[in-house]
């Protein structure tokens, strides 16, 4: 893992960027709220009254989409990498500044007050918080909180840390990763969105997800085409089995996800697997086809 620690310029550039960001969105007096409720948390602020602000953000700002554009997003990533603010609402973004702002050095403190305001928070101020992961200080020491919000029963809950953000990639071991992704699958939701999911496969998490695919098979469920591009590039010999048998039976989706799985982790053992020539031509064509149709993950969720 390569973990990402942002500096004091590093978050006061982040902050003046959020400050452009939300004033694209919301009225003066609005404007003029925010930010002065920033210069209180940088100063004066305490908990009760962060977690006022943290409440108010959705009555006094809107809950509209934010207005990026390219440059905005390119701005970002030099100062956080792979930091995408795209999907992040103005109330959202404001929640994210306004505990970005409380912080006054003591990253233990800061690790404690979070930890226990996402204890009690409501469902939409606790994903407004997992989204800023990547953005706030004591990184490290959020994990556990992360780790906690990713096992919650709540999927928007589950997504917030685990969708378009580079932290679980960063900060979580192996087992917490692995446990993610099957988490993923089994709750339905989608792996394309995951960062430096490719980097962080692993042939604990392939047998992971081979076992689940077993048992829904066995149970007459359905398995998610998204499953076999973590399994292609560390199969056992039961992945292999495994990701024959979602080829041969496996309708049009499956089939593109087992041959682009293949082609991006894998590709010099088609031969070997497919011994049937008709089932290896098949494969063949396919990866012919996602490349010349330009079909990536995202099209297979």
């Amino acid at each position: 893992m390569q973990t990402t620690t942002l500096g004091a310029a590093a978050l006061e550039a982040i902050r003046g960027l959020f400050d452009d960001w939300i004033s694209r969105s919301v009225t003066v007096p609005a404007m003029e709220w925010y930010r002065r409720t920033i210069e209180e948390l940088r100063h004066v602020a305490d908990a009760t009254q962060l977690a006022m602000a943290i409440g108010t953000a959705p009555r006094r700002l809107g809950r509209s989409d934010l207005l990026l554009t390219a440059e905005d997003l390119e701005r970002v990533r030099t100062l956080r990498p792979n930091f995408d603010p795209q999907y992040l609402s103005v109330d959202q973004l404001a929640r994210i500044a306004f505990t970005v702002a409380s912080y006054r050095g003591d990253d233990g403190a800061f690790a404690s007050w979070f930890d226990k305001f996402c204890a009690t928070a409501g469902i939409n101020e606790l994903i407004a918080l997992c989204r800023g992961l990547p953005v706030y200080p004591a990184a490290t020491l959020l994990e556990p909180r992360a780790r906690e919000a990713v096992r919650s029963g709540m999927k928007p809950v589950f997504e917030a840390v685990v969708h378009y953000s580079p932290y679980p990639a960063e900060y979580f071991a192996e087992d917490a990763w692995n446990h993610m992704v099957v988490k993923a699958i089994f709750i339905g939701s989608s792996l394309w969105p995951i960062q430096s999911l490719d980097q962080r496969r692993n042939a604990h998490l392939a047998r992971m997800l081979v076992d689940l695919a077993l048992e829904r098979w066995a149970a007459g469920r359905p398995v998610s085409a998204e499953v076999w591009r973590c399994v292609a590039s560390h199969a056992d010999a039961a992945g292999d089995a495994a990701l024959v048998r979602a080829f041969e039976t496996g309708g049009d989706k499956d089939q593109l996800a087992v041959a682009l799985a293949l082609q991006q982790g894998a590709e010099d053992r088609v031969d070997l697997l497919f011994e049937k020539p008709g089932l290896r031509e098949k494969v063949r064509q396919l990866q012919s086809r996602l490349i010349s149709e330009r079909i990536g993950w995202e099209a297979l969720a």
